[in-house]
This record gives C-alpha cells, sequence and structure tokens, in this order.
C-alpha cells in the first residue's frame, strides 16, 4: 500500500484532465501596481499560463510563479497580435488542458473590455472560469487628473459609454439625443479618434459646447497627461497636442474640481522618466520610492543574480559558519544567499553560534535583520568596503580574528586584502554571481528607445558595465545618477558624466539626491 507522500507523487504526475483546468478573467486596473487588487495578484501568483493585454503594467508579471508561460495579446488600434477569435480559442484550449490560466485585461474585464464575451466562450466550452473585477479607468483616470466623477455640488449620477464600438456594426447604437442631455457626468473610453465625432454629436443634440471636458492619457501611471478644454474646444487641442490613445475622456462640471484636487501631477518628479538599472527582483525598492514622487520609471534590469559556480564550497563554509568569530556582509543578494544555504544545512538559527555580523550599510543591515539576527557592527556614513574596514580598526585589533566574508565573485579584493594586513584570517564564501540580463528587459530597452529618458541611475559597479553592454546609446539630454563614488569611479572610467551622486551611499540616499536635483 502506498503511503501518503508516494500517493501524492503519483497524483501529481498524472496528466492534468480537463475538470482541473480553470481560468481567471481579471481586471489588472488602470496602470498603477497599487491598484491592483489582493484577488488579481493571487490568480497571478497561481497561473501557469499568463495571458495578458497592452494595457497591463509589465511589473505585474514579475508576481509570476518560475516558469510560468507568458503569452502576450495586445491588441490596439489597427495593431492586433491576435484577433479576439483567436484569443477565445487561446483561453479555452489552454484551460481544457487542464492549466490555471490568468487573463490579464487592462481596467476591468467586462466594462467595455470583452470579457463578457471571453467568459461566454469558456462556458460553452464547459471549462471552468471566474471573473475578478477590476478597478476601471473610467472612474480612476479621472480620480489620478483630479476629477472626481461625482461631486455633491456637480454632479450625482454617472454615464459610461464606449467611444470604440463594433466596427461591423452599420449604424451606431449610441442613442446621442439622451446622452447630450443626461444629468450628471458622462465618461466614454477608446474614443480619442472619433473625438470629432463624438463632441460633434453630443453638441448637434443639445449639450453646451461650454460643457467643461478633460482627457487623460496613460491614467495613473507616470507618464499621465492631462489635456483640459470644453467639448467645443476639445476636437482642436487634440489635434494641436497630437494627442493619442489610451485615454479617458470625461465631460462635466466635476472638471472645474482639477485646479484644487489635482494631486497626482503636482508630485515633485512628476513628468520626469527615470530609468531603474537593478536586478527585477530588487528593482521595487528604488521603483517605488521614485514613483511615490511622481516618476515615471522604465525597470531596465541589466543585470541578473545566479547561484556560484562552485555551489558546494559555498556550501562548506555556510556549514562552518559557527566557527568563525565574524560574518561579513557586504550585499543584500549575499545575505539572501547566505540564509538560502544555511537553512538548507541547518533547521535552528542557533546553529549560526556566538559569531558576530557586520554590515556595509542600511540596505544589507535591513536584510539581515529580515532573517531576525542583529547587526554587530556597520560604518556610520561611508557606506563602501574602505568604511566597513576603518570600522573594524576602530572597533578591535583583528590580530588572529577569523572572519568570513560573504560576496559576489566580481567584488572588489578591499575587504580581504585589508583586513589581512590587519592580522585577520580571512575567507572568502562565493555567493553568487551577476551575469548580464538578456530577457527580461526587451520590452523596456524598446520603451528607452523609442521615449528617451530623463535619468538614469546605477546602484553598482555591475549595473554599469552591463547596462554598457547592451550597446544602448544614452537618450539624448539624458542626465546619470550614481549611488556612491565605487559606482561613479566605474561611470568615469567609462567617460561618462556623473549629474548626481548621493552623498549616503544608499537607496534612500539616491532617492533624496535626484529628488533634489531633479524635484519641483
Amino acid at each position: 500500500m502506498l503511503n501518503q507522500w508516494q500517493t501524492k507523487a503519483v497524483m501529481a504526475s498524472k496528466t492534468p484532465s480537463p475538470s482541473t483546468g480553470l481560468c481567471f478573467l481579471v481586471g489588472a486596473g488602470p496602470g498603477d501596481p497599487g491598484l491592483l487588487t489582493i484577488k488579481g495578484k493571487e490568480c497571478i501568483e497561481a497561473a501557469d499560463v499568463l495571458v495578458y493585454d497592452y494595457l497591463c503594467n509589465p511589473e505585474f508579471l514579475r508576481y509570476a510563479k518560475p516558469g510560468t508561460e507568458r503569452i502576450y495579446v495586445g491588441k490596439k488600434a489597427r495593431a492586433h497580435t491576435l484577433t479576439q477569435d483567436q484569443i477565445n480559442e487561446l483561453i479555452v484550449k489552454l484551460t481544457r488542458e487542464g492549466k490555471t490560466v490568468t487573463r490579464l485585461k487592462g481596467g476591468d474585464p467586462v466594462l467595455f473590455g470583452r470579457g463578457a464575451e471571453e467568459a461566454a466562450e469558456l462556458a460553452a466550452a464547459g471549462v471552468r472560469f471566474e471573473i475578478v473585477p477590476g478597478i476601471t479607468s473610467a472612474i480612476a483616470g479621472p480620480a489620478y487628473a483630479g476629477i472626481p466623477v461625482t461631486h455633491r455640488s456637480h454632479a450625482s449620477m454617472l454615464t459610461i459609454f464606449t467611444g470604440h464600438e463594433d466596427p461591423t456594426k452599420p449604424d451606431t447604437s449610441l442613442d446621442y439625443a439622451k446622452l447630450a442631455v443626461a444629468d450628471g457626468t458622462k465618461v466614454f473610453l477608446m474614443g480619442v479618434e472619433r473625438i470629432e465625432e463624438i463632441t460633434g454629436q453630443l453638441i448637434k443634440h443639445g449639450a453646451a459646447a461650454t460643457t467643461p471636458m478633460a482627457l487623460v492619457r496613460w491614467a495613473t501611471h507616470g507618464r499621465q497627461q492631462t489635456l483640459v478644454g470644453t467639448l467645443g474646444t476639445m476636437a482642436e487641442k487634440v489635434r494641436e497636442a497630437g494627442f493619442k490613445a489610451p485615454a479617458v475622456a470625461v465631460v462635466g462640471d466635476v472638471v472645474t474640481e482639477r485646479d484644487t484636487l489635482n494631486w497626482f501631477e503636482n508630485r515633485p518628479l512628476f513628468g520626469k522618466r527615470i530609468v531603474v538599472t537593478r536586478t527585477r527582483h530588487q528593482a521595487g525598492a528604488l521603483t517605488r520610492r521614485l514613483t511615490t514622487l511622481g516618476a515615471d520609471v522604465i525597470e531596465l534590469p541589466t543585470i541578473r543574480i545566479e547561484e556560484p559556480r562552485d555551489l558546494l564550497a559555498f556550501g562548506e563554509l555556510v556549514q562552518d559558519c559557527h566557527t568563525y568569530d565574524w560574518i561579513i556582509f557586504t550585499s543584500p543578494n549575499g545575505v539572501e544567499a547566505f540564509f538560502k544555504m544555511f537553512y538548507k544545512l541547518y533547521n535552528d538559527a542557533r546553529s549560526i553560534g556566538g559569531v558576530r555580523i557586520a554590515a556595509i550599510g542600511p540596505g544589507t543591515a535591513d536584510k539581515i535583520r529580515e532573517y531576525h539576527m542583529a547587526v554587530d557592527l556597520m560604518p556610520d556614513k561611508n557606506f563602501v568596503a574602505e568604511g566597513l574596514v576603518k570600522a573594524f580598526k576602530d572597533h578591535q585589533d583583528m590580530e588572529n580574528t577569523s572572519v568570513l566574508w560573504v560576496r559576489a565573485e566580481e567584488a572588489r579584493e578591499v575587504i580581504a586584502n585589508e583586513l589581512t594586513g590587519l592580522g585577520a584570517i580571512v575567507d572568502e564564501a562565493l555567493a553568487y554571481r551577476t551575469v548580464p540580463e538578456t530577457e527580461d528587459n526587451l520590452e523596456a530597452i524598446a520603451r528607452l528607445k523609442e521615449e528617451g529618458a530623463d535619468l538614469i541611475t546605477f546602484t553598482s559597479s555591475s549595473t554599469v558595465e552591463h547596462f554598457l553592454g547592451l550597446g544602448i546609446p544614452l537618450p539624448e539630454g539624458a542626465k546619470i545618477a550614481s549611488i556612491g563614488p565605487v559606482t561613479s569611479a566605474t561611470l568615469k572610467k567609462h567617460d561618462l558624466k556623473i549629474d548626481i551622486e548621493a552623498k549616503e551611499f544608499t537607496i534612500p540616499g539616491l532617492v533624496a539626491a535626484i529628488e533634489k536635483k531633479l524635484g519641483k
């Protein structure tokens, strides 16, 4: 008789049946990562296959588990990767194969998102599906432009309609006579290319040409643009500004509240496009701080972290970590690699013994504390190798002190050389290596080439070297920001001008320097 573990293994080896397949039709929200629902994030994490649209924020893809298949089916005006019928066939096929499919759609899946059609196809195929609502740009877009769609002084009714109807229909199904005289606020989606026709029809059927109107492009993104006018002037303003889709249109007196409530576009870094070159895994902390200040961030990972070439040798040093006087960590990546190995070898944190722990700076110290370990030594200000060596000099006599330095394969030898010179016995645990990122940055590279940037940030020498290895010309007018002198030295080696250097060599220090230089 099989025991419970053998039974589970046999069950796991069986080919999934159609009855085990499940398709989530998920509204990914309007673009701001914070507006993705918790349920939506859980569906991304559970997916075997992600099928996603043009308007979905690429950041959401990072929530997927390793090995998740990603299929882009983006559609924009006159440029479809797949037709709607092909998308329907695809999600039915994948779900019938027994997979968990997460179909990500911008905004809400059933508010002019054709999610109802996809659900109908899944229902007809007899496969399981769930509809997961999302925050619609029809409400979020105006709100991020400082325009509430309802307001006690202006509107107690909201009408939402589409500006992009089925092109196969011979006539419009929109009743402009009713829309023109409807009370309250009117919002329409996907109507920029027909703006003259739509505004003209509303005026023709009785709407006042002086009615306030706004268009919000790339709503809730760092690149949001808002165009304000009236029903009578908007078409001309769109032509003059070259205003393009995707945009939300809002019509009504609520638009006048923008002067008071425009919070999103008034932040200090709004309108600045900033490139983050850290690994995808690490970019989040810098990205969040910059986007909170209003920046439009392009995450362009130039490197990724991989295991060391000699994982066995690293494991042997970690196994003996309790025999040392000190463990030195010089990066958060080293901390993660060390404790990942440590907990493979030991199941009790006390196995680390009485060893003391040193960190090169606050970021590394914070990562150590995540593992519920205290930091015994850290430089006061100079968060580089030289600063850590000085901290040791000031702290104690290093003669015959045993040190385990957890480091990257490519790290400078300053710590080992200097501490050895002080009489310490230093072993180097090569915990990880940085390699060029060649797959997880293609969309970002395309966007950088097309749109340019105001600033490119570098947080290590390896990000500099590997960014230059991509062969991308620096965008015209783009400035360069460095986290500290070591990174700056690498930039100077390549004859690159440094416009911003952090005074405190940390992510908060870098952001503070950027805000001081570029902020409003």
